[in-house]
């Protein structure tokens, strides 16, 4: 009966009548009075037809329309419909069916589809919060997308553990592509990396995330990620990276940067991938900076000169103590954007 019922009265058959009732209306008014009403008001009901009708609905509003210009111009006064009539209502349709069929593929009507890409957008942006720490922490995360759209193949996942505990991890991954692409597997993976941060030791996780990616035998599959496990009270850490540009530590007793360069391949890539860590304190009024390469990588230009340029910049948020140092930093170090850009900074009051 279901079956019956839908076939009968298909789901969106009020609005179809609705739509059709107002193609006719449109041939009328336009007998009337074509200079208020011409001929091409009959691409109005095809606009909403293309938000609110399945396509073969939308095919028959076509039709519908198509009849209603025939008989303005056969049966009442052929110059109603010119050339030109034709060409704009054709072309309203074209970019109409274009649109009707990709919403078809995602199986959503009206603007549903565009609601789950904003809803997808923000679920990512939350996942990539960090938690609470204590007072003697600072933290600041910023991720800007190429070209600035909304989805960004950067992506954060941090844990402190049940209850608040001394350890934070904090995981920067870039995953390859930018834009929407990347937008798309990036929230699939921070998703996924977001469970196994915390559920495993720190030198566990890498190696998972890198079968996870591995198992899912994308075209370009392939991501970079930077691992850091930090003991909120002793400052002790450990940087692990896989194939992720350096991390930088600001040393506030002898007032100087030190590059972190930690050693392993790229997630995604090979089985049984290792990856080795290096490991330091932040004392009181250090600091640990780390980037993905849309910070750092200009097209013609060593990396080493694009890592010199970022220091160059984080020298000058010493002066400031650092205030809102990681939207600066993106700001002035950050040129290249037509990539995804990423920065994320851990201070010790």
């Amino acid at each position: 009966m279901t079956w019956l019922r839908h076939r009968v009265f298909p789901s969106d058959g009020f609005a179809l009548a609705g739509l059709l009732a107002a193609v006719t209306a449109c041939g009328l008014l336009s007998d009337v009075n074509a200079s208020w009403f011409p001929a091409t008001m009959t691409a109005l009901p095809i606009l909403v037809g293309g938000l609110v009708l399945r396509m073969p609905s939308l095919l028959l509003l076509y039709a519908a329309t198509a009849g209603v210009l025939v008989a303005q111009h056969q049966v009442h006064d052929p110059d109603e419909v010119t050339a030109g009539t034709i060409v704009v209502v054709g072309a309203i349709a074209g970019i109409v069916l274009l649109m009707a069929r990709m919403r078809t593929r995602l199986g959503v009507q009206w603007t549903r589809g565009e609601s789950m890409l904003f809803d997808l957008r923000d679920r990512l942006r939350a996942q990539g919060e960090m938690p609470v720490l204590p007072p003697q922490w600072h933290t600041e995360v910023v991720l800007r997308p190429a070209g600035g759209q909304s989805f960004s193949g950067d992506f954060l996942v941090a844990s402190r553990g049940a209850g608040g505990g001394r350890v934070l991890e904090v995981v920067l991954v870039d995953v390859s592509g930018k834009g929407l692409a990347a937008g798309t597997r990036a929230l699939m993976l921070s998703g996924a990396f977001g469970g196994l941060l915390g559920s495993l030791p720190p030198h566990g996780f890498l190696p998972a995330a890198n079968d996870y990616l591995l198992r899912q035998e994308w075209a370009e599959g392939f991501a970079t990620a930077v691992h850091v496990v930090l003991d909120l009270e002793s400052g002790e850490y450990e940087l692990i990276s896989a194939g992720h540009p350096p991390g930088v530590h600001w040393n506030a007793g002898s007032g100087r940067w030190h590059v972190l360069e930690a050693v392993g391949p790229l997630l995604g890539v090979i089985e049984d991938a290792t990856f080795e860590g290096v490991k330091g304190r932040l004392g009181t009024g250090d600091a640990l900076l780390l980037f993905t390469d849309g910070m750092v990588e200009m097209p013609g230009e060593d990396i080493a000169t694009g890592i010199d340029r970022f220091l160059g910049e984080a020298e000058r948020l010493v002066r400031d103590d650092f205030h809102d140092a990681a939207r600066r930093i993106v700001a002035a170090a950050g040129r290249n954007v037509g990539d995804d850009r990423a920065v994320v900074l851990l201070r010790r009051r």
